[in-house]
């Protein structure tokens, strides 16, 4: 899911599907987004567990948004996916840091683990990063760490914003298949198939 490529069948289709109550087309949508909303927020999380939930709750409220008939251009579904994910993500950073402010509140039982699946994660993605072409990888992150837009990270590398999109897209696709390869049948999976569909 790009920002503003679709990472699905035509978005104008699949959005009147969803109004029109499609059997499968809500399925779909969460089928062909739901590994890209997990990567967006897994890599700002550092938090695979949140970020599987909050692939749901990105999904959640997106369905319910083209439900209702509030997305007025569907053909910028993927955009609002993406904007969708972001504001998911900023409201879950923002709920851990009031806790971590709030003294009554303690997580510290289950820090050894979380330090260990934050290090394995961490040396998963970036293992699958250093596969990528120099250009992919910078692009990606630029799109991830730095939450450029396409248009910006284009004029930053000299190309179109359609270009920056497609290629983005397939960095994206990438890194989440190379992830998923590095964790089949090793017992802990990180991006298994329920996290990521």
């Amino acid at each position: 899911m790009s920002p503003d490529r679709p990472c699905l069948r035509n978005p104008l289709e699949l959005v009147r599907d969803i109004q029109a109550g499609a059997s499968g087309a809500e399925e779909e949508l969460a089928r062909s987004c739901g590994g890209c909303v997990y990567l967006l927020a897994v890599v700002r999380t550092r938090d695979r567990t949140a970020a599987a939930d909050l692939v749901h709750e990105t999904l959640l409220a997106v369905i319910l948004a083209l439900r209702r008939g509030r997305l007025r251009q569907p053909e910028s579904l993927p955009a609002f996916i993406h904007a969708t994910a972001r504001h998911q993500v900023f409201n879950y950073l923002r709920t851990v840091r009031r806790r971590r402010e709030d003294p009554l509140i303690d997580d510290q039982p289950h820090a050894p683990q979380r330090r260990h699946d934050d290090r394995e994660r961490r040396r998963l993605v970036r293992h699958a990063l250093r596969r990528l072409e120099a250009n992919d990888r910078r692009l990606l992150m630029m799109t991830l760490t730095e939450g450029l837009k396409p248009g910006e990270i284009a004029r930053r590398l000299g190309i179109t914003p359609q270009a920056a999109r497609a290629r983005k897209s397939r960095a994206l696709r990438k890194v989440i298949a190379h992830v998923r390869w590095m964790t089949d049948g090793r017992g802990a999976c990180l991006l298994d198939e329920d996290s990521i569909a």
